[in-house]
């Protein structure tokens, strides 16, 4: 269900918007939120992230030798989730998305909706994630 209004998605956002995600807003394109989860230093470390509607992050690489890579297991508003080379995949609560390791990729809400995923870091050996380009505004507006 998309969510327009603040008021009302922080009404059903049951893991909270946070702290704003200052760190990395470098490769977001709107404003986002993080909640940490899980004690810092636990494996695998999990972050309720919230978008506001529009805002994505940037293409990015979960990198690792050996294991790695990331969960999204969506929890409010409407998003979308797109791999490098392949459609986009519209994302509703429930929905839950495993993206393996080295895998290009990016995700956000929807145009008029905010977003909320929970983000597991899948443990494993010599991670580390590469930020790349934007997703432009034709890429996105053609959603």
């Amino acid at each position: 269900m998309k969510i327009e209004s603040r008021e009302a998605f922080e009404a059903i956002n049951v893991f909270g918007l946070g702290d704003e995600n200052v760190k990395n807003a470098p490769y977001f394109s709107g404003a986002s939120w993080l909640n940490r989860l899980t004690p810092k230093g636990a494996a695998p470390a999990l972050f309720n992230v919230t978008f506001e509607p529009g805002c994505r992050n940037n293409w990015h690489i979960h990198h690792a030798s050996s294991g790695g890579g990331q969960m999204l297991i969506c929890t409010a508003g409407e998003g979308w989730y797109q791999e490098e080379g392949k459609e986009a995949v519209s994302l509703v609560p429930g929905a839950v998305i495993t993206i393996p390791a080295n895998v290009k990729h990016w995700h956000g809400a929807k145009a008029g909706s905010w977003f909320a995923h929970i983000a597991v870091e899948v443990p494993g050996a010599g991670t580390h994630t590469e930020w790349c380009e934007p997703v432009s505004d034709e890429e996105f507006g053609k959603l």
